[in-house]
């Protein structure tokens, strides 16, 4: 750890040499020539700005920048002229040198608010409120998830964009975003994500900020902002004040059985009612295990049905508390809590591959995997992959793609948690211990291990720890998958799906998009399988048993073609106003996303369930370019009516089939 700390320093001071020595010559350049010589200043600043920390240390230059004539020429040598809105969507859509410009403009802005330097036109005032702007704009930057839009546009900027808003909303303060903030929190939280740290950073914001001497919040925000900072740091009377582990593991020793009693229903209620858990629930459930295990299943918050699955398994559930759940990974909690109300202890092989990982011994590929993506990891790694294997068991709809570009192997993880848990925890042991999975193709085995000797392995941020350990391993077989089907003049995942997934995939396999000419030769017959498959009107009324992969074209908020996007259609059937929607889940880690026409994702208030998305079916149906079925199970010419179908094809018309030659 030494060495990669000191690495990381010199390759920090190698990049500030660089931006260092080319402002310098940007400053001896004559005015007028300033614009066509800043290239290189900004694409070493781009490169220093891709360093974990490097938007401090551009900061630190930006008076340097501004007097040498980084932005002489461009749109942003007058900040007078500047406008929020137009800076909010340059940080979400531009490329390079574009966007480093964007970015420099917002540190000089942060340089005045904070007086360290001074312009004749915007002041203090001006430019602090001009930012939080921006940052209200960009909330989902400061802290992610992002939309698939914003991934797509910014690529490889994506990280350094997001640590760059970061940076600024510390330097600026949240006071003018801390209600939008707020709603932001509880928003993602209903989706029940495993991977939950940006929400504690966002919390432990707010948490800042009403403690500080700002201005107050409406009291219904305030109220709302409680919660979740007590759910977080003081869920029960034993640890209101945020005491400290030392002092609260000291205080459970003195309590009666009555406040026992309250504090492990108080800890349950926190914890399900928000999807987060405190440090301080770990401490109480090590007591318990020792003193009161009865209280266990309060703490847990759990049904009949958990109660019965802890009953039948207590010495198993008592191990992966000791083994996996502590304060550093408390959110397994949640995931233990989940995996014990879903009943997949009585599925035969489960358990005793609980057990297996449990044991589990990992390669040095897997604790370098762990160690470099997830932060804390590097002193138990076992601990924090076994307990990401409970939370992946727990919450099956929460998993999400991170900062990575594949969404397949996101999905796979989340099929196998539903469909196949026992499959699910091979996968983890095959990664973790073996540095190798097998898959077959065909009739042929693929190995991970040498297809990743072959092809560079994608890097990886904000997953969780079985993603990343698994994920590498799943891409690469995904990948060589893919490749094999080059040529065949169809689209591969008619191939890879069924046998990257598993055998419940269907084997009918329908497309909207001709492959060769981008065209859509016959879109009214495509939607009106749809409905014969899916639809509980057409066909049969029969339910979706597992879930199925399939392929949406994704939308912007202009309804404009963003990319192809890998989802899993989970069920179907009525919301609690009568509209039959399709409820599925999406890898991407919000999956609250404007797609334009009128076609906005929801995630809460229609019928759904945490983690899934959902949308009426024909707008779904709009956006769909791919899904699998059971040809057997498929009603032949369904009588759906022609409105229905024309209605599918106008959103398809106006959206991502715009410009496309429709049949």
């Amino acid at each position: 750890m030494e060495n990669t700390r000191a690495d990381t320093e010199q390759a920090l001071e190698r990049l500030t040499q660089r931006v260092d020595d080319a402002c310098e010559r940007l400053a001896r350049t004559a005015h007028f020539a300033k614009f066509t010589h800043s290239a290189q200043v900004l694409e070493s600043v781009r490169r220093l700005m891709t360093h974990p920390q490097g938007v401090p240390a551009a900061y630190e230059r930006i008076g340097a920048l501004t007097d040498a004539g980084i932005f002489s020429g461009s749109d942003w040598e007058h900040p007078e002229h500047l406008q929020p809105a137009l800076s909010a969507n340059t940080l979400k859509l531009a490329q390079d040198h574009t966007l480093i410009l964007e970015c420099l403009s917002e540190l000089r802005l942060v340089a005045i608010a904070n007086g360290t330097i001074t312009n004749p036109t915007v002041d203090a005032d001006a430019a602090q409120q001009f930012l939080a702007r921006v940052l209200a704009l960009n909330l989902r930057l400061i802290f992610g998830p992002v939309s698939e839009a914003e991934r797509v546009h910014l690529g490889r900027n994506l990280g350094m964009v997001q640590r760059h808003q970061r940076f600024i909303a510390e330097q600026v303060g949240f006071g003018e975003v801390i209600e939008e903030l707020i709603g932001e929190i509880w928003r993602i939280l209903a989706q029940r994500p495993v991977v939950v740290d940006h929400v504690k950073q966002m919390i432990t914001s707010v948490a800042v900020y009403l403690d500080s001497d700002e201005p107050g919040v409406p009291a219904a925000r305030a109220r709302g902002a409680e919660r979740l900072i007590s759910a977080l740091y003081g869920p029960t009377r034993g640890c209101q004040e945020d005491p400290g582990l030392a002092v609260y593991r000291e205080r459970l020793a003195s309590m009666d059985e009555t406040t026992l009693r309250n504090e492990a229903l108080g800890f349950g209620r926190a914890m399900h009612d928000t999807g987060l858990v405190s440090p301080y629930h770990p401490v109480f459930l090590h007591f318990a295990l020792d003193q009161a295990p009865e209280l266990l299943p309060a703490a847990l918050g759990l049904s009949s049905t958990g109660v019965d699955a802890l009953g039948c398994y207590p010495e198993l559930v008592h191990t992966l508390i000791r083994r996996a759940i502590w304060s550093e990974t408390a959110q397994a909690v949640y995931g233990l809590a989940g995996l014990l109300e879903r009943g997949i202890l009585y599925s035969g092989p489960v358990a005793p591959a609980l057990w297996r990982q449990i044991h589990l011994p990992l390669s040095a590929a897997a604790r370098r995997r762990l160690t470099e993506r997830i932060p804390g990891a590097a002193n138990a790694p076992e601990a924090f992959l076994l307990a990401g294997a409970i939370n992946v068991l727990g919450q099956p709809r929460g998993l999400g793609q991170g900062n990575s570009p594949t969404c397949q192997s996101a999905r796979a993880l989340s099929m196998w948690s539903s469909n196949d848990p026992d499959y699910l925890l091979q996968i983890v042991a095959w990664s973790a211990r073996d540095d190798d999975v097998v898959a077959h193709f065909e009739g042929e085995a693929l190995s991970s291990q040498a297809l990743l000797a072959r092809y560079p392995e994608a890097s990886l941020e904000d997953v969780d720890a079985v993603s990343a350990v698994a994920v590498p391993h799943l891409d690469a077989i995904y990948h060589e998958m893919g490749r094999r089907c080059v040529g065949r003049g169809e689209d591969p995942h008619r191939w890879v799906n069924p046998e990257f997934h598993g055998w419940w995939v269907g084997r009918g396999f329908s497309i909207a998009v001709d492959v060769a000419t981008g065209s859509l030769p016959d879109l009214a017959s495509f939607a009106r399988r749809f409905y014969g498959c899916y639809h509980p009107s057409y066909n049969g009324n029969n339910p979706v048993i597992h879930p199925q992969p399939a392929g949406v074209a994704v939308t912007n908020a202009t309804a404009a073609f963003v990319g192809w996007h890998a989802i899993t259609i989970e069920r179907v059937s009525m919301d609690p106003e009568g509209v039959v929607r399709v409820y599925f889940f999406n890898p991407n880690n919000d999956s609250t996303q404007d797609w334009g026409d009128g076609v906005t994702v929801s995630t809460e208030g229609n019928g759904e369930r945490h983690g899934e998305s959902s949308l009426p079916f024909a707008q779904f149906l709009s956006r769909l370019y791919i899904f699998h079925y059971d040809p057997r199970e498929e009603a032949v010419d369904p009588p759906v009516p022609v409105e229905a179908i024309s209605e599918v094809i106008g959103r398809a018309r106006t959206s991502w089939a715009a410009g496309r030659e429709i049949h």
